[in-house]
């Protein structure tokens, strides 16, 4: 990016930094997963055992701990606030973007680096997942060190310096393995012997420093495995039987969807990048089926076929999942980036504003159509919320709308159009990076439907430390995180129905079990749904409505 100063690009990098962490207070945490995962941190710092994860007081063995000790970290260092429930994901998120520029650096060259960074950190994927507490940012970041670490391992002549690089690429992948499962070691060991089938090259494997790179893997992976399997001989079934083979091979979960369902996501999470992600890949197919390497590295390595056999991959086999999830692409993303990167530092200027021209009309569309948001409401209220946030929708469409047309003009200017290429890039990027973070803050306007926090602030008075408080056939993921507290579920299992299972006394099976408990309370508070009030009524138990929406009602003993 060679028109943008030094000096520029370092205001630039200041820019995105506080673009990029400006609204992780700001939004109310929503349901069930930003819920979820601000809750079991906590929860570690409450209980002080930060081996068993634990959810609403149950045994939650879904997924590993890194996150949550990270999370938890964050609370004690600086309370517990909606931002460092986000802090994890959005640091891993932004220092995903260095990580590709290094990367980019050593692999591909100074302005292709430039140019993959600016990618990724605009497109609305991986933006998105930046600021939404799930664990699915932390993964892709150490997956992404792991590959990226390989790569550059294989770019090394020298033994010592290979040695260190794939040091880092085993740690990646145990920290990847930590932070969300297996999936941190099957996709990059399988991808990298599909790649050597494709190269019909497996001296790579006399490369991977097997000894000392297990040993430092298992060094980052197994205290914590002896750990808790040691306390909860139960984990083992739970965590690698039913939560990897299970999980990937049924539809148990209820996520299936058809096998096409991720090309839609694809290029949604791509914007305002898609037809360039898609000439690109076009572009490099075929010199994947030539044979012949377009960039050989060290010893024949090719790192640009390595990224396309790993997108490819990673599509392939969450198409295969019987559980899918948009942000399960997640990883794809900055290997698309790095080849996106590549492509655009090779490309002339006129033919960049092809491949960005198609983003115009599709932004002024979406322009159009956002004022009519709240015809998507089923309910008065819902399209009251939907109106509210057709204004952020309006206002982040409109700022996309203009760094479209701006990096349009800029490319087309007849005598400096490659100079202007790199500030065209800029403009876009960082015009996409506002236009999504405007559009996710104003995703506040409706979440009063999927946040907890308009009950906690209307009932906090009534709350007593030590009061029983039961949850009955619900439980509202970001209530916990507001109250500081859990709850005692009654007939309600969900994903919680292993930790009960595990430690029945914790939870109430059933409505006339509760009405007996109830009745023995000298005061108790209760949530449950709407309709199941009249259940309760029938039970003739005593009990005073505190607080009503169009989903819960909340009541106390009179």
């Amino acid at each position: 990016m060679s028109a943008i100063s030094t000096k520029q690009i370092w205001w630039l990098v200041i820019a995105v930094a506080v673009i990029w962490f400006g609204n992780l207070e700001y939004r109310k945490l929503i349901k069930p997963d930003e819920g979820r995962y601000a809750e079991i941190p906590r929860e570690m710092v409450a209980s002080g055992d930060w081996v068993t994860p634990r959810l609403n007081g149950l045994k939650y063995f879904e997924k590993p701990p890194l996150q949550y000790w990270a999370t938890a970290t964050a609370y004690t260092v600086f309370g517990e606030h909606q931002w460092t429930s986000r802090l994890w994901a959005a640091l891993t998120g932004f220092t995903g973007l260095f990580i590709v520029w290094f990367a980019g650096l050593r692999l591909f060259g100074r302005e292709a680096a430039g140019y993959a960074a600016a990618l990724l950190g605009s497109t609305f994927l991986y933006v998105g997942m930046g600021h939404i507490n799930t664990l699915d940012m932390g993964v892709t970041f150490f997956i992404t060190l792991g590959i990226l670490s390989l790569l550059l391992a294989q770019a090394q002549t020298d033994i010592r310096k290979q040695r260190n690089w794939m040091m880092l690429a085993w740690a990646g992948m145990g920290l990847a393995v930590l932070s969300k499962g297996l999936m941190g070691l099957v996709l990059p060991g399988a991808s990298l012997f599909v790649y050597m089938a494709v190269q019909r090259d497996f001296s790579l494997l006399r490369r991977m420093h097997w000894l000392p790179g297990l040993a430092v893997f298992l060094l980052v992976t197994a205290p914590w495995f002896y750990l808790v399997m040691k306390a909860n001989p139960e984990f083992f079934d739970k965590f690698f039987i039913y939560e990897h083979y299970t999980r990937f091979t049924t539809t148990e979960h209820g996520r299936y969807q058809p096998w096409y369902y991720f090309i839609p996501i694809l290029l949604g999470g791509m914007l305002p990048w898609s037809v360039l992600m898609l000439d690109t890949l076009w572009r490099s197919v075929p010199g994947m089926q030539s044979g012949k390497a377009n960039m050989p590295i060290g010893r024949e390595f090719n790192a640009e076929r390595f990224l396309l056999v790993w997108i490819v991959f990673v599509y392939v086999f969450f198409s295969a999942s019987g559980s899918k999830l948009p942000s399960y692409l997640l990883p794809m993303f900055p290997a698309l980036a790095l080849l996106m990167g590549k492509q655009v530092a090779a490309m002339s200027a006129r033919r960049l504003l092809w491949l960005v021209a198609p983003m115009l009309p599709l932004m002024l569309l979406a322009l159009g159509l956002a004022p009519f948001t709240d015809r998507l409401a089923e309910t008065p209220v819902r399209a009251q919320m939907y109106g509210e946030y057709a204004h952020w929708l309006i206002a982040a469409f409109l700022l996309w709308s203009l760094g479209v047309a701006a990096a349009l003009i800029l490319l087309r200017r007849p005598n400096s159009a490659n100079d202007r290429k790199p500030v065209a890039i800029a403009v876009l990027a960082l015009s996409s990076l506002l236009a999504v973070q405007i559009g996710t803050s104003g995703y506040n306007a409706i979440a009063k439907e999927r946040s907890g926090y308009p009950i906690a602030d209307a009932i906090r008075p009534y709350v007593k430390e030590g009061m029983p408080f039961y949850s009955v056939l619900t439980y509202e993921q970001t209530l916990p995180f507001y109250l500081k507290r859990t709850f005692t579920l009654v007939q309600y299992q969900d994903e919680m129905g292993f930790g009960i299972m595990q430690e029945p006394h914790l939870a109430v099976p059933d409505i006339a079990s509760f009405a007996k408990v109830w009745q023995a309370q000298p005061e108790a508070l209760a949530i449950m749904p709407l309709d199941v009030y009249p259940l309760l009524k029938q039970q003739d138990m005593a009990m005073k409505i505190i607080y009503e929406d169009t989903q819960h009602i909340v009541v106390s003993k009179p």
